[in-house]
């Protein structure tokens, strides 16, 4: 008894120790910004993740009890839930709350890696992989301070779901049944693609138990009992399941039908689709295509998504090596220690869902190489602890053990220091959309491009057309075409836009049965748009807005929130509006060119890239090729921050242009049509009709106009 009291002393102390040390790596980020206003709002630090402001909204919207239709605010999500609970709670305020909330819950992840260390009777090297596992460089990324999103537990409640799985299949003791159960409960409802990864846990599993305890009946329990939590049907029906399942288990009586039990869970998990959802994320991250294309109707192409997301590309070998262990050494020397620790516990070889999850990387992009840290952090560890209990001597074994540990932390360590990401916005821009939801009420949409689509909500309080969760090709098609064509094509269609997604969500609140039996279909906005206007060619309908064109009735404003930041991805959100829809032919790419860092040399600028700009000649220089320009443009602000413009025009038929923004220190080379754009026009040069446009706010960081048609 004195042993066991022993142990799980140490087992929390290791744990805190972990804890403590995995929290103040997280607050170095708070030290070094430490009274920086540019970071801050309502005197506290803002969060440095964009998809953070999607769960604030539900926070805030729960907490106000106020939420209106259609606004996409996800007050039904575990994010926003468990937000919402904290800022009743706790005496801080709501930014406090959600930019300490990754700090404190990233690292619990240390509580089930001592306790599976624990298990097999090793706790050292429980408490080494704990420190490398909680401040490696993809865990640290994704949950630093102020990085407020599900990955804050997306490490932690697998991890403890497999400390449960491997407690239960080495105890066999009922605990750990329910465990299992109420782990995978809790993980689907922070996380509802914990399928894969859950699924793959039954599937090691079974394996293990047919390969190596066939005879065992606990494991079958065990199997039974997380498919029953697994399947693809509410919680609040799961839940009551998993408590029938554990009390069927615990009758001496029933221990016949276990074989039986477990069929009925597999045959149930199957019938309520529970491997489709595992089926539909592979194929959004790994057979991921250029164009998406249509099924129905007029089988409009658009352009994927996923091929401008970073974290959905491939990485090379020493980024994903970096990202898991710190350094390609570590993470070589983990790898090794990983084959070793399995060949000696064989009850590790559970892990291999999350480390194979975590290899994904290699083609599924940098966002899986998370779920390799705390295994492959195992791995080194256990190298670590096995290298010193070669020592001769416990002192020996105890340096040892230190020195190896700050080893492999030191890399990870001079990351964190190194790692000084910004916050989404600055406290001017936050400024803007503060003001703004003094103008704007909350049925009012602001079109902006998707990487603002959270903050503006949030900020704001109004409704966006596309945002981090919404930004498919079929949307991102208006909002692209809005932002790069001329004033007037981009106002109908902002108009058009905004009234069909009204629409369309009437519809499918009136049609909801009818949709699911597949009855009637959605179309895109773009689509439904071409046919009710009559026309079977997408390109004719939007050739046929440069004419006169009968609008739907407006229903509500609408605001263009136009900032500075969007030129460095202006390229970007020209490519989902440069192709033809009807084939999927992308178009010629516009020219446009951003130079901050460029040379002048009396009257020739060297613009970077090849490309110098005669100022007495007003040509551009391009490799061997000489470019006459059509005009240059100086734009500046004055005292009373008043935007000026010098234009000088002197080639009527080229068709380059030169802006200057000398407040910015930015040079932009950009063709005619481009130059002639809303976002170029508005933002950039203030040139906007009247008839059509009313400038609301202007500032050096952002524009905001309001649509009068």
């Amino acid at each position: 008894m004195n042993n066991l009291t022993q142990e799980t002393k140490l087992t929390l102390v290791y744990i805190l120790i972990a804890f403590a040390f995995s929290v103040a790596m997280r607050m170095i980020w708070m030290y070094q910004f430490d009274g920086y206003e540019p970071f801050m709002f309502n005197g506290q630090f803002m969060i440095n993740t964009n998809d953070g402001y999607f769960w604030a909204e539900g926070a805030r919207d729960i907490l106000s009890g106020i939420s209106q239709e259609n606004d996409r605010s996800p007050i039904a999500n575990a994010g926003s839930q468990l937000t919402a609970f904290f800022a009743y709670v706790l005496p801080f305020s709501f930014e406090t709350v959600i930019l300490f909330m990754p700090v404190f819950l990233s690292s619990l992840v240390v509580v089930p890696i001592v306790l599976i260390a624990r298990g097999l009777d090793n706790l050292e090297m429980g408490l080494v992989a704990a420190l490398l596992a909680s401040i490696a460089w993809s865990y640290y990324n994704r949950t630093l301070i102020g990085y407020y999103d599900t990955d804050m537990l997306n490490i932690v409640l697998p991890m403890f779901l497999l400390w449960s799985i491997i407690w239960a299949v080495k105890t066999n003791k009922d605990i750990y049944l329910i465990i299992t159960a109420l782990d995978i409960l809790v993980y689907r409802w922070w996380y509802p693609q914990s399928y894969a990864l859950e699924f793959s846990f039954f599937g090691l599993i079974l394996f293990y138990t047919l390969v190596w305890d066939r005879k065992n009946l606990y494991n079958y329990k065990l199997l039974a009992i997380m498919m029953f939590a697994m399947l693809n049907i509410d919680g609040f029906i799961r839940f009551p399941l998993v408590l029938v399942a554990h009390y069927l288990f615990k009758q001496e009586r029933y221990q016949k039908y276990i074989y039986y039990i477990l069929a009925l869970s597999v045959v149930v998990f199957f019938a309520t689709g529970g491997f489709e959802p595992i089926w539909d994320k592979l194929k959004a991250y790994i057979f991921k295509d250029a164009v998406v294309v249509g099924e129905e109707g007029l089988k409009l192409h658009f352009y994927s998504v996923m091929q401008t997301v970073r974290e959905a590309g491939q990485i090379p070998f020493e980024t994903f090596a970096n990202r898991i262990s710190g350094h390609r050494i570590i993470f070589i020397l983990s790898v090794v220690g990983y084959i070793y620790l399995a060949y000696r516990h064989k009850i590790m070889l559970l892990t291999i869902p999350m480390l194979g999850l975590g290899f994904l990387a290699s083609v599924g992009g940098l966002r899986f190489t998370i779920y390799a840290v705390p295994v492959l952090a195992f791995g080194i560890a256990f190298l670590i602890t096995e290298i010193a209990r070669l020592m001769p001597t416990k002192k020996l074994k105890v340096l040892s053990t230190v020195a190896f540990t700050l080893m492999v932390l030191y890399p990870n360590y001079k990351h964190i220091e190194a790692y000084k990401v910004p916050t989404v916005f600055n406290a001017e821009e936050v400024k803007i959309l503060d003001k703004l939801k003094t103008v704007a009420s909350r049925e009012d949409y602001v079109v902006s491009w998707w990487d603002y689509g959270y903050p503006l909500r949030y900020y704001s309080d109004v409704k966006t057309l596309v945002d981090g969760g919404k930004h498919s090709g079929s949307v991102n098609f208006p909002v692209s075409f809005i932002l790069t064509n001329p004033q007037e094509i981009s106002a109908k269609m902002a108009r058009l836009d905004v009234e069909y997604t009204e629409k369309t969500f009437k519809f499918i609140e009136e049609n909801e049965e009818r949709i699911k039996n597949k009855e009637v279909n959605v179309f895109s906005n773009i689509e439904q748009m071409t046919t009710d206007y009559g026309f079977k060619d997408t390109n004719d309908f939007l050739l046929s807005m440069q004419s006169d064109m009968k609008l739907p009735n407006k229903t509500r404003d609408i605001y263009l929130y136009l900032p500075f930041r969007m030129l460095e991805i202006y390229p970007t959100v020209t490519i989902f509006s440069n192709m033809n829809l009807m084939n999927g032919e992308m178009k010629q790419a516009p020219q446009f060119f951003v130079s901050k860092n460029f040379k002048q040399n009396q009257n020739i600028i060297d613009l970077g890239r090849g490309v110098l700009f005669d100022l007495q000649g007003q040509s551009l220089n391009i490799g061997n090729k000489k470019i006459p320009i059509k005009r240059f443009v100086k734009t500046a602000y004055d005292k009373d921050m008043k935007l000026q413009k010098d234009v000088s025009v002197s080639n009527f038929m080229a068709n380059i242009s030169v802006v200057y923004m000398s407040n910015y220190n930015t040079f932009l080379v950009l063709d005619e049509q481009t130059y002639n754009s809303l976002y170029i026009q508005l933002m950039v040069l203030e040139e906007f009709d009247k008839t059509i446009f009313e400038q609301v706010l202007a500032t050096p960081h952002a524009k905001v106009y309001k649509l009068k048609i």
